[in-house]
């Protein structure tokens, strides 16, 4: 982890810079021939991603996902592993548990 972050001995926890994939999703009301599965709309993120990688670095990825199994096997299906999880912090709503891939 130093390799490619910093440590805050303060709070014994590494900062880095990642790419995040945030608000990935799909509307399922349009149809008619413009379909794209959740797997495509995964890669041409991952392709973006590599190519912002080669020009300007950065190795990290992630993703923040609902606690829902068909979700997470489909990321994991598609590259990422879990390696944390947190609950969420909110005034107006209940928390819940997102999990970090």
């Amino acid at each position: 982890m130093l390799r490619i972050s910093e440590l805050d001995e303060s709070l014994n926890t590494y900062t880095m810079s990642v790419y995040l994939i945030a608000q990935l999703g799909k509307n399922f009301s349009e149809s008619g021939g413009t379909e794209i599965t959740g797997a495509e709309l995964l890669k041409l993120a991952w392709d973006k991603i590599k190519e912002i990688q080669y020009l300007g670095g950065n190795i990290v990825t992630f993703l923040e996902a609902e606690n829902e199994e068909w979700l997470l096997s489909f990321y994991r299906g598609n590259r990422f592993s879990q390696f944390a999880a947190r609950q969420t912090v909110s005034d107006t709503d209940e928390s819940h548990e997102l999990i970090l891939l």
